[in-house]
């Protein structure tokens, strides 16, 4: 019988005041935190949120948790690691906010001694045996875990079927893929999807003696399954990351079972509870980085088909599970940008500047959206010639500006003149002088947790990828510690200068400058609140000088006659290369777009304006500042972008539009309305006639088709390009996400 599993009661009070302490971090981590799509999830009965890419291991869960109490109004049970769970200080703020702790298979690898290879790949492939092994061991069971060494950063495992003695035993399904089968054959006649090409004629295969391996024991997770039940009957919220652990991977790792298994068996039990599943997308933009930015986007709610639920309950729960999770994983896609390599989405995310070519500023939301269109489009597209030659002519692009040490937004810089240049060059660096000594007292005092913040998430980097099969280089991990860090080493230190300051008080009255009527207890208060001010002043200051810091780089290059050549080429490149990058989207966007141009979020820069249309749309301009208020600098975004949230903004607003803005508005005839102008109907007394009728109807839709898509384009541009901005958000919104 499975042991009755301890679940921490989830206490809002407790949990308010944990996620109250860590949005202060969070607020200090990251410049921006953009919900997306919140209205969209429910804010009462039972709901699964599933969260993906998991690439920053305990902050998804406070993000999210932050993002959806301030939305939603909601708390979030999470299932964490047990490993995890077993932490001291981990443990202790997971049973604080009522988390279910999950045992893991990968948590209990263990290395086994002897090897182990496919004596018969093709024709009995789930036949493994071993070289020195004790299969009839204690470690050893049916639904336990084999896995293989990391290769090419990932490990790759199957499940324990039958045990037929201590060198043989059978799989429930054989090993996929090129390297787990070269792992275990030696071949290397082996295709990218794990087909045999050749025979062992022609190879030597003296050599091969087998692969090392890992085993862990099966987990029973009947508790866990029965607690989320609980949970979910009660009209709880679960929150889990489906992928089953932090990766730092440009995309999806395959989704475990266990979230599937959940929403089937908790709707089987009561299938009228309504329960959800609402896929959440976790975009950041250099998670692991001081100061970045992330976009949490949340997808439809995915409401379980009744015949899956039938076919579970019927016993067919592999096919009900698989069917589930491809749902889940499609879902995932649609509102998180991935990318089938590190390179590519480099590639993709360099296509997106050269798209947006007049640099208009987009909100953060729109950038997320624009990657993740253009992801799709290379997907479908990948093999076609013009995207394959654009792709390595923007790779090389890419290259030169690394040689060069330039972003893509400075290279615009190479049309200015010299003296243009020089005076630039020298305002930066006296506004970058002045911000310095403005920085150091802050930076001196915070220096010592910047250390320890920077050494120990290092370290703990570099242990997390030892032990991990699908991490690339541990960044999932870095941000966590950092935070984690902080949070106990800054109120060390900043206690500290308070007692030194305090003591410097009572010593001397600080060289007398402290009127003797001043108390101690004043001065320790003062201190508190003195020292962690001056600290986050600096950071804000000092945010603005390395953004002046990084541009001085191109200004230099172009004050130098070697290189300015160099980056007048390179601009005239980009030029071409933007030009490329608009045709091949405008041509093949429609393919796989249908509202490709209704439903724009860039212009097309290189499009052939009317005159009548540019008057027109200046009148239009013109009604809505007056139906607004807004003048063009004062329309829709306000002036600050470091707001908390977009809610109020309708162009990517979390909640849905006005009705009365609908396409299906029938107020008449008016320009932009849905209503038609009425005239009297013609006679329809031929074939030539209804041809001549069915002409006219066609033309007059293509009209309006193309107004809209132009009010569309201009108001789009409209919202974008409003609100004033500071040097450092103008130069920072430019750079390579």
């Amino acid at each position: 019988m499975a042991k009755k599993l301890f679940i921490p009661p989830l206490i809002g009070w407790l949990y308010d005041l944990i996620l109250w302490t860590f949005s202060v971090l969070i607020d200090l981590f990251f410049r921006e935190v953009h919900p997306r799509g919140s209205w969209k999830v429910p804010r009462r009965g039972p709901m699964i949120i599933v969260a993906a890419p998991h690439a920053n291991q305990f902050v998804d869960s406070l993000i999210l948790m932050r993002v959806i109490r301030t939305e939603v109004h909601r708390r979030i049970s999470w299932l964490i690691a047990a490993k995890s769970f077993d932490r001291k200080f981990i443990g202790l703020l997971a049973k604080g906010i009522g988390a279910v702790p999950v045992a893991r298979a990968m948590d209990n690898m263990k290395l086994s001694e002897g090897a182990v290879y496919l004596p018969d790949p093709i024709h009995e492939p789930t036949l493994l045996r071993g070289i020195g092994t004790k299969f009839d061991g204690p470690e050893f069971e049916p639904e336990g875990t084999i896995a293989l060494p990391t290769v090419n950063g990932t490990s790759h495992s199957a499940t324990i079927a039958e045990i037929r003695g201590p060198e043989e035993l059978l799989l429930k399904k054989p090993f996929r893929g090129r390297d787990p089968l070269y792992q275990l054959t030696g071949r290397t006649d082996i295709t990218d999807d794990g087909k045999f090409a050749g025979d062992t004629a022609h190879q030597d295969l003296s050599g091969f003696k087998g692969s090392k391996f890992k085993v862990a024991p099966h987990v029973n997770q009947t508790a866990v399954y029965e607690a989320v039940f609980a949970r979910l009957n009660m009209g709880g919220c679960i929150g889990i990351f489906p992928e089953g652990g932090s990766h730092d991977r440009p995309d999806l790792l395959p989704l475990k079972a266990g979230v599937a298994i959940m929403a089937l068996g908790s709707l089987a039990e009561n299938s009228n509870s309504g329960l959800k599943i609402v896929p959440c997308g976790m975009n950041y933009f250099h998670a692991h980085k001081f100061r970045s930015r992330a976009v949490v986007e949340f997808g439809n709610p995915i409401e379980v088909p009744v015949e899956l639920v039938e076919q579970y309950k019927r016993g067919e729960r592999r096919e009900a599970v698989s069917a589930l999770l491809d749902t889940i994983y499609h879902a995932l896609l649609a509102v998180t940008v991935t990318g089938p390599d590190y390179e590519t989405l480099m590639v993709i995310q360099a296509a997106r500047r050269l798209y947006n070519s007049k640099g208009k500023k987009l909100p953060l939301p729109m950038v997320v959206e624009l990657n993740r269109r253009l992801v799709k489009g290379y997907t479908h597209f990948k093999d076609d010639p013009r995207i394959v030659k654009l792709k390595n002519s923007v790779a090389d692009y890419n290259k030169q500006l690394r040689l060069l040490g330039v972003g893509d937004h400075q290279v615009d810089y190479a049309k200015f003149s010299i003296i243009q240049v020089f005076f630039t060059l020298i305002y930066r660096l006296i506004k970058l002088t002045v911000m310095s000594i403005g920085t150091l007292p802050g930076l001196i005092l915070f220096a010592p947790v910047f250390v320890a913040t920077k050494v120990i998430s290092n370290k703990k980097s570099k242990e997390a990828l030892a032990a991990s099969t699908v991490k690339l280089q541990g960044r999932d991990v870095m941000a966590t510690w950092k935070l984690l860090v902080a949070l106990a080493f800054a109120p060390a230190v900043y206690a500290f200068y308070t007692i030194i300051f305090t003591y410097w008080t009572y010593r001397n009255r600080i060289q007398g400058i402290v009127p003797e009527w001043v108390p101690l207890w004043l001065i320790v208060l003062i201190g508190v609140a003195l020292f962690p001010s001056i600290t986050f002043a600096a950071l804000r200051v000092g945010e603005v000088g390395m953004d002046i810091l990084k541009s001085l780089r191109p200004l230099v290059l172009s004050l130098n006659p070697s290189s300015a050549n160099t980056l007048v080429k390179l601009r005239k490149r980009r030029a071409e290369l933007s030009r490329e990058v608009t045709d091949v989207i405008n041509t093949l966007g429609p393919e796989l777009f249908p509202d490709f141009d209704s439903s724009r979020i860039v212009v097309d820069p290189f499009r052939e304006l009317n005159p009548h249309r540019e008057a027109d749309g200046e009148r239009l301009h013109k009604l809505r500042r007056s139906s607004t208020g807004y003048s063009d600098e004062e329309s829709a975004l306000p002036r600050n972008e470091s707001f908390h949230d977009l809610a109020n903004i309708g162009f990517f607003s979390t909640r849905p539009s006005s009705r009365s803005r609908s396409r299906s508005n029938s107020s008449g005839g008016h320009a932009g309305s849905g209503g038609f102008p009425l005239k009297a109907f013609s006679q329809l007394n031929s074939k030539d006639s209804f041809d001549k009728v069915s002409k006219k109807i066609r033309d007059a839709m293509r009209e309006r088709g193309q107004e809209r898509r132009r009010r569309s384009e201009d108001f789009s541009w409209d919202m974008a390009s409003s609100g004033s901005r500071t040097p450092s958000t103008a130069e920072e919104d430019k750079k390579d996400r």
